[in-house]
């Protein structure tokens, strides 16, 4: 093999993550309400297979062909039922490489031009939409708890071939989870661990 030629395909390359087999774009859109910038949020619809009544942001799978922020734009648009000229993409936040061989990037917005009042979202993906002004999440840290995440034996796994077979020590990791409490809602998981982050950009001094 010519150096040349390995040199040529890596040189210039941007890295990507390894084992990643789905991609997932979120946009979090900022509203002004009553004068004041507010996140907007969703509650999944209850017929949804995957995670229904959640809270979330909108997003979803990219597409074949779309970027992540094509995908974000997509997915807002046909679960809030509004237009491409409603949404004003501000930049790309923090992104997530899960342990579930998922990529999630995410993407802060505003949303204007559209009374929030009047935002009639998709009902087949969500159940209802409500907002949270900013300085709530400025003002209060959400509760963090953490899972273990560790190696399963699997009977197909060629045990014989490594150091110790089933008894190896495997690296175990820890998962952090995120909760606000607002009102009645929970807003928990990827997306509180969004707005951790984001929160965190803003107060940074640096």
């Amino acid at each position: 093999m010519d150096i040349e030629y390995i040199i040529q395909k890596v040189k210039n390359r941007v890295p990507k993550p390894m084992d990643v087999k789905h991609k997932y774009a979120v946009l979090v859109p900022m509203i002004m309400v009553d004068d004041r910038w507010e996140l907007l949020f969703e509650v999944r619809s209850q017929n949804l297979s995957r995670q229904p009544g959640e809270i979330s942001f909108p997003g979803g799978e990219v597409e074949e062909g779309e970027s992540f922020k094509e995908a974000a734009i997509r997915e807002t648009m046909e679960e809030l039922n509004i237009g491409e000229e409603n949404i004003n993409i501000i930049g790309e936040l923090d992104y997530l490489v899960s342990y579930y061989n998922s990529k999630i990037r995410s993407f802060l917005a505003t949303v204007f031009g559209v009374n929030v009042d009047n935002i009639l979202p998709n009902k087949d993906e969500v159940d209802h939409i409500f907002t949270v002004p900013l300085e709530f999440f400025i003002d209060n840290e959400p509760s963090v708890y953490y899972l273990d995440v560790h190696i399963v034996n699997n009977e197909d796994f060629p045990y014989n071939l490594i150091p110790n077979g089933k008894d190896y020590n495997w690296h175990k990791g820890k998962f952090s989870v995120y909760f606000y409490r607002y009102e009645d809602y929970i807003i928990w998981g990827y997306t509180a661990k969004v707005i951790k982050y984001f929160i965190d950009i803003i107060k940074a001094t640096n």
